[in-house]
């Protein structure tokens, strides 16, 4: 049986004039803006251009574009050769907010000419926002086209255990040679308004389960860790705290600070120029004794046998399975309801 695995990112823009069109098709997204399209469109554009000049100074700083269709292709390939083992797989990229985008890459989808697809958002903790917003612009697509193809949907992976080999393996390598133990493991991820997660949206709680069962991992290690947020926009009020804050707090009392992108799967602006450039900054600044980065997982074998055993899981379930953590009765993710 031929199968279609649809690899979920965010996307980026590929050159500078690409950032505000970017941009505009982030907060045009409905799950970002939740308000009418009549609103949303107007706003999303006012937005778009009002920070397009701070996001192009960003990009700036790592070649002039986001690299994470690049990386996000590797894991593909990766993840493709791994399943070809197992029988007729081939991996797709689709892109959220840029190329390539969902109506492009169905075209291509239906020249394979597949028996099943399987979507595999690459962000291991779900949210409305992020995985729920590009699952359903993908199946609204196919219903528009009437692409009727049986589809299995891996919601989530927060726990799954190569994902969490793979942050383990790669804390330990970078802080095996650090001599201090005078240093707080810092576990950033992406924030998210206040307001969604009270609606019912599991991803802090899900982020939660990620760092608990890494912790669990690492116990004989002896870490001082915390979890924290990033990448703050506009006026709500956000999950926290947030990661400037924390490194703020413990850069005073003159901790070294190791940070984990415990969300982020592939290095883009956020890990490349927040957590890299200006954190590393503002740590320095505030007295902090060393500051270092664990590496997004990008294509550690461990992520990537994690990704192909989730695929493989989905063979022989039903049609809407997430693989390991979501049979919580008190949080609202799409397992629970589909």
């Amino acid at each position: 049986m031929k199968r279609a695995v649809i690899l979920f990112n965010l996307g980026g823009p590929d050159k500078l004039e690409s950032v505000e069109p970017f941009l505009f098709n982030l907060f045009n997204d409905p799950e970002i803006l939740s308000i009418p399209s009549f609103f949303r469109y107007p706003l999303a554009k006012f937005i778009s251009k009002r920070r397009a000049p701070i996001a192009k100074n960003i990009y700036r700083e790592i070649g002039n574009k986001s690299p994470i269709l690049e990386l996000t292709q590797e894991q593909a390939t990766s993840l493709e050769n791994s399943l070809l083992t197992k029988g007729k797989y081939k991996c797709f990229v689709v892109m959220r907010c840029w190329h390539p985008r969902a109506t492009d890459v169905i075209k291509k989808v239906k020249e394979f000419n597949p028996e099943e697809i399987i979507l595999l958002p690459l962000y291991p903790q779900f949210s409305a926002a992020t995985s729920g917003s590009s699952i359903n612009e993908w199946n609204d697509l196919c219903k528009k086209e009437n692409f009727n193809i049986k589809t299995k949907t891996i919601c989530c992976y927060p726990t799954e255990n190569n994902f969490i080999k793979s942050h383990v393996y790669l804390i330990r390598k970078t802080i095996q040679n650090v001599k201090s133990k005078n240093f707080k493991l810092l576990f950033s991820a992406h924030g998210l308004p206040e307001i969604k997660i009270k609606k019912g949206d599991p991803y802090q709680w899900q982020v939660e389960e990620t760092v608990g069962k890494i912790m669990l991992e690492l116990k004989n290690d002896n870490l001082d860790h915390t979890i924290s947020y990033q990448s703050r926009v506009g006026p709500l009020k956000w999950i926290g705290p947030s990661t400037d804050d924390e490194i703020i707090k413990y850069s005073k009392e003159k901790k070294g600070i190791v940070i984990v992108p415990v969300a982020f799967v592939s290095e883009h602006s956020e890990t490349l120029v927040e957590l890299d450039i200006e954190y590393k900054k503002l740590a320095e600044k505030n007295g902090c004794s060393f500051y270092k980065r664990v590496p997004a997982l990008g294509i550690e074998e461990n992520f990537i046998k994690g990704l192909s055993e989730l695929v493989l899981q989905q063979v022989t379930r039903g049609n809407f399975v997430s693989s390991v953590m979501c049979p919580n009765k008190y949080r609202k993710c799409p397992c629970l309801s589909l």
